[in-house]
């Protein structure tokens, strides 16, 4: 693998929107969807955790925008393998658009299926989080790697730090979802409203946007032609990333044969020390001498392995012995 020139190979949507309840979410992706569905002459594959779209499956003249109902295929369910089984198996030639809506309770399902042992704290322990957020990031990854334009809603929630004082201090907020699921899609949008004496509007934030077109720009009533100036920029080619696991396995080897490296290199420092103590001890003519041969050899037992040193202790045993037998007086 090596570099080549870049090329673009971007063809849907792929769309993050989190806010707090009423804030349009369900709603304002809806009329995009709809637009993008019928742009393509394809279907919406809407997966409803929450039952919020059941008014929008109906007729509502009172309703000021889009009075009538929307049609769109849904999928209510809250558990994590049914959607995934439910969205793997979606014909592209059928569906165009897929909305997860809410993501917040599908990353409540994957952990929930947590049946390990917890922490003293009753917290689930940190080596346990790699196999819980597997199946859910496979979920996310193919979304965004499908030839679907990809709309994934999640609740907000707040975030907090500790400050100086040892106080928690509202810092922001954010999708509450696995904590890198918003920044995986292009475009991350956060949904408000803004409520004045008699009415309210509704309003887009938009945190990211890759391409640029509507990078931090705050959209009133957002709808189908808030997006229309980034199509022109999609092409007939969709990405595809990287497998996780193919990944792993890569940096496993690199990470074995670094170690196998280290170990070569750690053994024959150990035989070169190894080599200068025996002819030290060997040669030892008094037991001063020996003496200050075993300081030095302590200080360096730590790059030595346990072999080289357990044959040096016996063989300073032995020195040892034939300078004491050579030291003692006659007769003694």
């Amino acid at each position: 693998m090596g570099f080549s020139k870049a090329a673009p190979q971007q063809a849907r949507l792929k769309v993050a929107v989190y806010g707090p309840p009423g804030s349009g979410k369900t709603f304002t992706t809806l009329l995009v969807a709809e637009g993008l569905a019928k742009a393509e002459g394809k279907r919406i594959a809407f997966v409803d955790t929450e039952r919020g779209t059941d008014f929008y499956a109906m007729n509502v003249k009172e309703r000021e925008v889009h009075p009538e109902a929307f049609d769109f295929d849904a999928l209510y369910s809250q558990s994590l393998a049914d959607v995934s089984a439910a969205v793997y198996a979606l014909d592209p030639k059928v569906y165009g658009v897929v909305v997860l809506d809410s993501i917040s309770h599908l990353w409540d399902a994957a952990i929930a299926a947590y049946t390990g042992k917890k922490t003293s704290a009753d917290t689930i322990p940190i080596n346990a989080w790699g196999s819980i957020k597997k199946p859910y990031k496979g979920l996310v990854k193919f979304l965004l790697d499908s030839p679907f334009h990809v709309f994934i809603l999640g609740r907000q929630k707040s975030l907090f730090e500790t400050d100086n004082n040892g106080e928690m201090k509202k810092m922001g907020v954010t999708m509450r979802a696995e904590g890198e699921t918003p920044y995986e899609p292009h475009l991350c949008i956060r949904m408000d409203i803004v409520r004045g004496d008699k009415s309210g509007k509704v309003y887009a934030y938009v945190e990211k946007d890759r391409t640029g077109i509507l990078s931090l720009k705050i959209i009133p009533n957002p709808s189908f032609s808030t997006f229309t100036p980034i199509l022109p920029l999609l092409g007939t080619v969709q990405a595809q990333s990287e497998d996780p696991d193919e990944v792993a396995a890569k940096d496993s080897d690199l990470l074995t044969s670094a170690t196998v490296e280290k170990d070569k290199a750690k053994e024959a420092k150990s035989s070169e020390k190894y080599a200068y103590f025996n002819g030290a001890i060997t040669g030892a003519k008094t037991l001063a001498e020996l003496g200050i041969i075993a300081g030095d050899l302590k200080k360096n037992s730590r790059y030595m392995n346990e072999t080289h040193l357990a044959g040096l202790r016996v063989l300073y045993e032995e020195r040892r012995k034939v300078l004491s037998e050579a030291a003692a007086p006659e007769g003694v």
